[in-house]
């Protein structure tokens, strides 16, 4: 697809790793190995928002963690998630404006990555973030404006971009 205005074409502009473990200590701690380890930054953690008494979870606790990746960080990893599923992205995962996410149940689908006893094995949500230039205009601080109905990316646009620059298969 060629794009006569730069404005219009998408792009990914960030991916955000996450996984939860549900509880804090040991857990977690091996989470934030892991997560450091495959995606080569630097995670953080995120609390429960409210008390599950049926999961032993309480307001405040640490039991997530998190990484966003953006540039040329985020392609690389990227590249090695679609490797990890085989190229196929379900059009279900797709939101309706154009960001999808992925599902990966074990990290040792990504390709070079080797099993380490003594940090088990984790499961993580990849979520990718496709926009159009412009889109800062609704998240600054000054003069925050909002992005009109025409330059909102749609989920059919956004899936015939994927399919063009990444040669995904949209099942």
């Amino acid at each position: 697809m060629s794009y006569i205005n730069p404005m219009l074409k998408p792009r990914i502009t960030k991916i955000t790793v996450n996984t939860c473990v549900g509880k804090s200590g040991e857990p977690l701690e091996k989470a934030l190995k892991i997560l450091k380890i495959i995606t080569g930054a630097q995670p953080c953690v995120c609390r429960a928002k409210r008390t599950i008494r049926d999961f032993n979870i309480h307001k405040g606790e640490p039991i997530a963690a998190k990484v966003t990746l953006r540039g040329d960080k985020a392609m690389d990893f990227l590249k090695r998630v679609l490797e990890a599923v085989n190229y196929k992205i379900p059009a279900d995962n797709f939101s309706e404006y154009g960001n999808f996410s992925i599902g990966i149940k074990s990290h040792l689908d990504l390709p070079n990555t080797t099993y380490d006893p003594a940090l088990g094995i984790i499961g993580m949500d990849v979520c990718v973030n496709v926009e159009r230039p412009g889109y800062r205009v609704s998240r600054r601080r000054w003069k925050r404006g909002k992005v009109g109905k025409n330059h909102r990316l749609t989920k059919e646009e956004s899936i015939a971009f994927v399919k063009e620059t990444l040669g995904i298969e949209v099942v």
